[in-house]
């Protein structure tokens, strides 16, 4: 994997984690959430972890403790 394609994924990566908060934000201030949106966080943890892996495999796993 070049350098191009691995910036790449930490930059999707970096916009999945802000989308996971995005969400997580809004199911907190809701009272009664909808399923949706629970839906649609597990997506997206799924995804982060799809690039997880993706990074792993080119050697250059994510290591941001932040996330």
């Amino acid at each position: 994997m070049t350098t191009v394609e691995v910036e790449d994924l930490n930059r999707a990566r970096s916009a999945l984690v802000r989308q996971r908060g995005a969400i997580a934000k809004r199911l907190g201030s809701i009272e009664l959430a909808p399923v949706s949106m629970a839906e649609d966080l597990t997506r997206v943890f799924l995804a982060i972890e799809a690039v997880d892996r993706a990074l792993t495999d080119a050697a250059h796993p994510h290591l941001d403790a932040c996330d």
